[in-house]
């Protein structure tokens, strides 16, 4: 089983910043799911950021969440870039 994340921050790129159990901070890039209208609510920066660690992952109001492993395997250390 992959890390799981106990604390999460929105940025204002539609960037996650996570602290994860083992440690580790990370970045996750939630612009790719934008484009899926069971994401759609997120496009909106002040709903973006009711973002909150749930269970290990990350969650928005109306049951909106995000697969943990994905979040994990998809995000890159917080000293990297994603690419755009």
């Amino acid at each position: 089983m992959n890390p799981r994340v106990i604390a999460v921050a929105p940025g204002p790129d539609h960037s996650l910043a996570l602290t994860f159990n083992n440690g580790e901070q990370r970045r996750f890039d939630v612009r790719p799911f934008l484009v899926h209208s069971v994401f759609a609510p997120l496009r909106d920066a002040g709903f973006f950021a009711l973002v909150q660690a749930h269970h290990g992952t990350v969650a928005w109001p109306g049951g909106i969440d995000l697969d943990p492993d994905t979040v994990y395997l998809d995000s890159v250390p917080s000293s990297q870039r994603q690419a755009a």
